[in-house]
């Protein structure tokens, strides 16, 4: 079972083959790509010293499947050169997400879908992620009409750059700036560029991804803003049903949800935080009540890691179900 990660040098790139490790699949060579600049480095995959090589000598070696985590242009010139040579990609970019021909995957919730046909997979924002996951039972249950998702979205979601531009503000040291306004101290109402509509591609992301992953019918709007915490995507998320709903009821269908963990106790002050979700694999959810502003309408606080569960995880889970269908590689 061969598997190249494409960005194998960048943040996500190395929780991949964190997370890889930790889940123990069955890998018998790890084939790390980068860029140029990367090429003929080594890095160390649990004891096999593996050497980082171009995107396609990475072809040349024949891998069962490539996960992308490399940017959108990226994905878009090779991820089809890597399909061409019987290759499957499972594509962490925004770049096939909403092209009609390619799966969604958030695999406890649409992870059955995937067929001998799908060669090109997309994986979700990790926003998007946390959103859907926890909407997922609720909708089957009571029916979604309406979300709105104020996003608190950690550093870490802009890449290295941004946690280098934090700490030094935090240490009085002057350098790069990944943002355009200092994010020590501050909170910036700006995830990815603004478009036409006033709204920015990460806000639009969570609109068009829930739609496609979960129901075209629901009416989804968003906030996104970036806070300065290093790692962990946090949502403050208000949801209106077409039925009313019992609170207990509700936080049953969320703890009986695979990968979703509940924090919810206001009596003891317990509630998903990033310092909680760091590490690990699972979604938080928590401070679950009801609107009292408006009938059938829900409010809920959802929290995760967006370099695991966002993205790393999510990525893997996908590679797991190929394997487990026969859709790669061989069952021993």
């Amino acid at each position: 079972m061969k598997v190249a990660v494409v960005g194998a040098t960048g943040m996500v790139g190395q929780m991949m083959m964190k997370v890889l490790r930790e889940k123990s699949f069955p890998i018998t060579e790890l084939i790390p790509v980068a860029s140029e600049r990367s090429v003929g480095k080594t890095i160390d995959f649990g004891g096999m010293e593996c050497t980082v090589v171009g995107l396609q000598t990475a072809i040349d070696m024949k891998p069962d499947i490539a996960i992308f985590s490399a940017g959108g242009g990226t994905s878009l010139e090779w991820a089809p050169k890597y399909v061409d040579a019987g290759i499957v990609v499972i594509d962490n970019s925004s770049a096939w997400r909403m092209d009609p021909t390619k799966k969604l995957i958030v695999p406890e919730i649409n992870g059955d879908l995937l067929t001998s046909e799908d060669k090109i997979i997309a994986n979700p924002n990790c926003s998007t992620i946390q959103l859907v996951l926890t909407m997922r039972p609720l909708h089957a249950k009571y029916g979604i009409k309406r979300v709105v998702v104020s996003t608190y979205q950690s550093i870490s979601g802009s890449g290295v750059a941004a946690i280098n531009q934090m700490e030094n503000e935090r240490n009085g040291i002057d350098g790069e700036m990944a943002y355009s306004y200092p994010i020590d101290r501050n909170c910036i109402p700006q995830c990815d560029d603004f478009l036409q509509n006033g709204y920015t591609k990460e806000e639009m992301k969570l609109t068009n991804e829930t739609k496609k992953i979960l129901d075209s019918k629901i009416n989804v709007t968003a906030t996104a803003v970036r806070v300065p915490v290093a790692g962990g995507h946090s949502e403050a998320v208000n949801i209106e049903f077409e039925n009313d709903f019992d609170l207990s009821e509700v936080r049953l269908l969320l703890h009986n949800q695979d990968g979703i963990t509940l924090k919810d106790d206001p009596t003891t002050n317990s509630y998903p935080m990033p310092l909680y979700a760091s590490g690990k694999d699972d979604v938080f959810v928590g401070r679950i009540r009801r609107d009292e502003s408006q009938a059938n309408t829900l409010n809920l606080w959802i929290v995760s890691d967006n370099l695991r569960k966002g993205a790393a995880t999510n990525a893997v889970q996908i590679a797991e179900i190929l394997l487990k269908k026969g859709l790669v590689g061989v069952i021993a």
